[in-house]
């Protein structure tokens, strides 16, 4: 019955899209009914949003269902291009500009990138996401939540099979960080998903135990299929300026070229590597856990330590009045990363509310404690975790993402431009700093400035590996010499950059065009100017270009105009 449903739903669709867009209105309708459809196609991620109704369902990954969900967003792009704005508001005109981005962004991601047939990842994130979406948080008993995952469970060796027929030409990098994650994520199946057995009869629990254990065969007979392949998969390849200048103005409506980028982040590189050598110690900027005043016995009180930090941060945002904290807003718990992520994200990752969760609560996801780590990450979480719990919480993604989720506007709620984000996060981190939360010469001052150091160089890594000037033993060193990175984190921070292609300049970007709308902001407003009203102002848009936010706030469409012309 659910297949005849979709098959329907498929039917109507496709004479829909055939339909012209003539007004706004029309857009909006077009746009909702993208979202539902998007939302039935990659029940995972729509999970991990925080709706639950295709909680037991897989994303089919058939190579035939692939083409469709490819050619249905490009003729969705294509028609949304061709649309006549003339006469329409500078709202109307916004929202038509965010949703073309955001149709562009899935057909450069999918049918450009073609990651089913290139990245053996997809379907290992497929399984892991699987699970730690119906995990992560108490959205219903546990009971209703291990059901679900058993349905998925019982789905991932076909999903995995599936795989296997798709990948015609997998990427060597791409397939090692795949087996990896598929070797090493064992935890989150025999111990965090069995915390959903509670509650379930003896033959719903054997069901799972039986689901879950052919599960971690197939992933593990997957990644021993792709280790006897690997000597004979093509090295990672660069996608080429052009490709790289589309995903930067089309989609992420940046008013650059990739050689802008790069000076950008060489230009910022420079500044932030004088100004932790201007440091009465300038060894303050590697973090050093023998430093502290009390190291943590174990993973527990190194969680609880990081989050209490928090409550502090808050106490000084409010006191000088930086930003407003809706009442909306919920609990922002310190959790510890599970391993099948640890390969790709060393730093772990901030999980927000999703755009669908009722519940406010968000996560921050931290690798394993370990007082001995050369990672980056851990010994600045036992130094002093505030910077980098400023970026991920508060004022940060937390509260930015937050406040996102709550937009009356559903194309500009849906949409999610990373440099912003990021931007957005990183600036917060220079801000609480020079507004006074930290002492002369700290170490937290000092971690400051080697994070935005090595963030400027996330953009010399990001260009130069995807444009194709760089290899990617070259980005690792580039990471640890100008970076200031371990080899650990470096290697890491090289996957994610070569594996999602300009996520890693966003930090940087992002943070100068705030930066440059703060000062133009400033000198429009004169002595009205207020830095708490700018941050209040500028995060009520949502998770939009800076160039949008430009249009809106200061009523200059000059970025946007570079950015599309």
């Amino acid at each position: 019955m659910a297949t005849r449903a979709r098959l329907l739903f498929a039917a109507v669709l496709s004479l829909w899209v055939c339909a012209a867009i003539a007004s706004p209105e029309e857009l909006r309708s077009r746009a909702h009914q993208y979202y539902e459809w998007r939302d039935t196609a990659y029940p995972v991620a729509t999970s991990d949003q925080g709706e639950h109704r295709y909680d037991a369902r897989l994303t089919d990954y058939s190579m035939g269902e692939v083409l469709k969900r490819r050619e249905h967003v490009q003729k969705l792009l294509v028609d949304t291009s061709r649309i006549d704005v003339s006469g329409w508001s500078k709202d109307d005109r916004i929202d038509r500009i965010l949703f073309q981005a955001q149709l562009a962004a899935v057909d450069f991601f999918g049918r450009q990138l073609d990651p089913e047939s290139s990245d053996p990842q997809l379907y290992v994130n497929e399984c892991s996401g699987a699970i730690f979406s119906l995990l992560k948080k108490d959205y219903a008993p546990a009971r209703t939540r291990g059901i679900a995952a058993t349905a998925r469970l019982e789905q991932m060796p076909a999903l995995l099979q599936t795989g296997r027929r798709n990948l015609t030409h997998p990427v060597k990098l791409y397939a090692t960080l795949a087996i990896e994650a598929a070797r090493e994520g064992d935890e989150l199946y025999t111990q965090s998903l069995m915390t959903l057995a509670q509650g379930m009869s003896a033959s719903e629990r054997k069901r799972l135990v039986t689901a879950r254990d052919a599960a971690i065969k197939a992933l593990h007979d997957y990644a021993d299929w792709l280790q006897a392949g690997l000597a004979k998969m093509p090295d990672w390849q660069p996608m080429g300026e052009a490709q790289y200048n589309y995903l930067l103005k089309r989609v992420l409506l940046l008013p650059f070229d990739a050689r802008d980028i790069a000076h950008l982040g060489e230009v910022e590189l420079a500044r932030y590597r004088a100004l932790e050598a201007m440091l009465k110690d300038p060894s303050l900027a590697s973090p050093d856990p023998h430093r502290a005043a009390h190291i943590p016995k174990d993973q527990a009180e190194f969680l609880a330590a990081y989050q209490s930090r928090l409550t502090e941060i808050v106490a000084f945002l409010k006191a000088n009045r930086l930003v407003t904290i809706p009442d909306y807003v919920g609990a922002f718990e310190i959790r510890e990363l599970p391993a099948a992520f640890k390969p790709t994200a060393p730093g772990g990752f901030m999980n927000p509310p999703g755009i669908y969760d009722k519940d406010p609560v968000g996560f921050y996801f931290i690798p394993t404690y370990n007082p001995d780590s050369g990672n980056f990450y851990i010994r600045a979480a036992i130094e002093d975790p505030r910077p980098i719990l400023a970026h991920e919480g508060i004022p940060g993604h937390f509260l930015q993402l937050s406040i996102a989720n709550h937009l009356t506007n559903e194309i500009r709620r849906q949409h999610g431009d990373s440099v912003f984000a990021e931007g957005w996060a990183l600036y917060g981190e220079e801000m609480l700093s020079r507004e006074g939360l930290y002492p002369e010469n700290s170490v937290a001052q000092a971690q400051v400035l080697r994070l935005s150091r090595y963030r400027a160089a996330r953009i010399g890594v990001d260009v130069n590996l995807h444009t194709g000037r760089w290899s990617f033993e070259q980005a690792v060193k580039y990471f640890m010499e100008a970076g200031g990175l371990d080899h650990e984190a470096a290697e890491g921070e090289a996957a994610g950059a070569a594996s999602s292609p300009s996520q890693k300049i966003s930090y940087i970007t992002g943070k100068w065009q705030i930066m440059r709308l703060l000062g133009r902001y400033r000198d429009q407003r004169g002595a009205a100017f207020r830095l708490g009203e700018f941050h209040d102002q500028l995060i009520s848009y949502g998770t939009l270009p800076v160039s949008v936010v430009e249009w809106l706030m200061l009523d200059d469409e000059s970025s946007l105009k570079v950015a599309l012309q």
